[in-house]
């Protein structure tokens, strides 16, 4: 009985980092670190730059649900969350956060000294993002920069520098995450009004939200194609945007704000599935490319 319970709360703290969601960026972050040194780092370097995403990824939405308990409670959409609903507590909450945070200074810490150097602008701006919609209805984009950092992360923790391929993933995250969290908040649109919260829907309501995501994911796809040419990408990787651009297609023929299977299914599993095709692809690409040039 004792080991369920333990099963059960684990659990709990999986949902309160939302660590399924790790899929959205990680493989960009992967890719980048391919990318950055022509291959597979060294085992350690690659431990410690996957210790990196996870934890800061992990502890900056563990902070944003403490940042934002009173919020989801109020809120009949998102009161079933762990801490208003009680099943996990503040200060449990707390130690998660803390946890992630320190593996990701402890990383950084590991990996050369611009990644410890960056780690506080990091933290910053994820504490900072997770106050944001109480003060811009640009907060979706801050969001998108704080995944955006992923891929540059991992450039900068291989190689000890930035490069603009980098940059340019990192853009690419940028609005693509933004484009789809807008997608998200067009369900809390009279919600967000009533508690005086700032969110593109909010603000410009369904229609202007909606063509803030497209433009958004428009230029997602334009820094991927970017790509494409500066680095010099094959026929794989092109193939890679095509898929993205068709999901990205589904993804807002499924917005209905109204109905949560759909707004799951747009927000959350159609971009998991992006980022592992997107990913998948551009592996392809690569490899392909390496044994030629071999």
């Amino acid at each position: 009985m004792a080991g369920l319970t333990v099963l059960r709360q684990l659990r709990n703290y999986g949902r309160l980092v939302m660590f399924s969601h790790s899929i959205f960026s990680l493989p960009f972050g992967m890719l980048s670190m391919i990318w950055a040194v022509g291959g597979l780092p060294d085992f350690r370097i690659f431990i410690w730059i996957l210790m990196a995403l996870l934890g800061a990824r992990n502890g900056a939405n563990a902070f944003n649900r403490i940042a934002d308990r009173y919020i989801d409670k109020k809120n009949v959409r998102t009161a079933w969350r762990e801490i208003p609903s009680g099943k996990v507590s503040l200060w449990e909450a707390w130690m998660v956060t803390l946890g992630c945070f320190a593996l990701m200074a402890f990383a950084a810490w590991q990996l050369n000294w611009l990644c410890l150097v960056l780690m506080p602008f990091a933290l910053a701006l994820f504490v900072f993002y997770s106050y944001s919609k109480r003060l811009t209805w640009l907060c979706h984009f801050i969001l998108g920069v704080c995944c955006g950092g992923a891929p540059v992360g991992a450039w900068i923790a291989a190689t000890g520098r930035i490069s603009v391929e980098a940059l340019g993933l990192g853009a690419a995250v940028t609005f693509w995450v933004a484009g789809f969290d807008i997608i998200y908040a067009t369900q809390d649109i009279e919600f967000d009004r009533a508690q005086h919260l700032h969110a593109i829907p909010a603000r410009f309501g369904l229609r202007g939200g909606l063509l803030f995501a497209r433009a958004s994911h428009a230029v997602c796809l334009a820094f991927l194609l970017f790509l494409y040419f500066y680095a010099q990408r094959g026929p794989f990787y092109l193939m890679g945007v095509a898929a993205a651009a068709v999901l990205l297609f589904i993804e807002h023929y499924n917005v209905v704000p109204d109905n949560r299977k759909k707004m799951i299914l747009a927000s959350y599993s159609i971009n998991q599935i992006l980022s592992v095709t997107f990913f998948v692809f551009a592996m392809l690409d690569y490899f392909i490319k390496w044994r030629i040039a071999a």
